[in-house]
């Protein structure tokens, strides 16, 4: 089916990162003549434009940790929460008034890129309103349940779904018709439900959709699978599926893959690192060689193990370029699903 090949195009193809931005006023010296770079001199702050305990907050305090413990940078770091709007609000501020300041950056991921070509509370600024630093990490969506759920797999809860496609609410990280909505609904649309008509109630981060969850107010959330590890460990949670091309390891190995269930289909989640639009060639220089020693040290491997994470690393021209092209793909895929602006 036509639907099916533009799911798998996009799914089989994309990644769905984290943001990182610098503050203005990078300081110079002058060497025989020669201006130089000072970068950085101040300490730097990385933002996560959601609450505590989502994938955007662990990859900014992840991040910030290891480029110290790695003694790559001398200077403080300090990661600041800012939620609201899945992000929107934060990138609107951050356009405004701090796109030429070296020393801000965020951490970002699809919804970077979705919030600016969704119908539905979209934003006017994406990725080509920064400069896209680093790609670090990849991650895979999946569909998750209380523990004492009636769902004991992912068949059973599609089934209900046909039925009544209301009947069960998916609580999210991400506003409608961003990334973990999209997670929701694939199941129910590469199964012949009415995927339009599934109940998705958003919040600022995973962590405030598993309270969601664990508090009885969602039936199942749509998360990346990394996130779920502790709430597993604990007996909390069920992964009934994970988008990923095999089965992960750890704590989900006994997971199946959407495709074992007949569900063609994969859905990367990547996290980078994003600085302010204006950035000085110094500070992006800067940062391109420091992330590029980062992902190289045993303290990022050991951090993504501890997380659950794939280091997946691209550097600032080959993460713009990647973005580029998955932004035509969610354009094209948003558009199919009538939720393009």
């Amino acid at each position: 089916m036509q639907k099916t090949a533009k799911w798998k195009a996009f799914l089989l193809g994309s990644v769905i990162a984290v943001g990182l931005a610098g503050c203005s006023g990078s300081g110079s010296s002058s060497v025989n003549g020669e201006s130089k770079s000072t970068y950085p001199d101040k300490p730097i702050t990385i933002v996560a434009p959601s609450g505590a305990g989502g994938g955007w907050d662990r990859t900014a305090r992840t991040f910030s940790k290891v480029m110290t413990d790695s003694q790559l940078i001398d200077e403080t770091i300090t990661v600041e929460n800012k939620p609201g709007g899945g992000g929107t609000v934060f990138i609107a501020d951050y356009v405004a008034q701090d796109s030429a300041n070296d020393y801000k950056l965020f951490t970002g991921s699809p919804p970077v890129l979705i919030n600016n070509l969704k119908k539905e509370g979209n934003s006017p600024f994406g990725y080509k309103d920064t400069t896209p630093l680093a790609q670090l990490t990849k991650d895979y969506g999946s569909i998750v349940v209380r523990a004492d759920s009636e769902y004991n797999d992912l068949q059973s809860l599609v089934d209900a779904l046909k039925k009544d496609p209301a009947k069960i609410t998916f609580a999210g990280g991400s506003g409608p018709g961003s990334m973990y909505h999209l997670v929701s609904i694939l199941p129910a649309y590469e199964s012949g439900a009415d995927h339009k008509a599934i109940k998705y109630v958003s919040y600022d981060g995973t962590g405030e959709a598993m309270a969601a969850l664990l508090g009885g107010n969602a039936g199942a959330i749509a998360t990346d699978a990394s996130s779920v590890l502790e709430y597993v460990k604990a007996g909390q949670v069920k992964v009934l599926a994970v988008a990923s091309p095999e089965r992960l390891g750890g704590e989900l190995e006994n997971v199946p893959t959407m495709k074992e269930l007949g569900i063609d289909a994969e859905f990367m989640i990547w996290r980078g690192i994003f600085g302010p639009k204006e950035m000085s060639e110094g500070a992006l220089s800067f940062w391109n060689e420091k992330i590029a020693a980062m992902v190289e040290t045993e303290e990022w491997k050991t951090a993504m193990k501890t997380n659950g994470w794939e280091s997946d690393y691209k550097n600032s021209e080959d993460f713009t370029a990647f973005l580029d092209k998955q932004n035509e793909q969610i354009a094209e895929l948003l558009k199919a699903l009538d939720m393009a602006k």
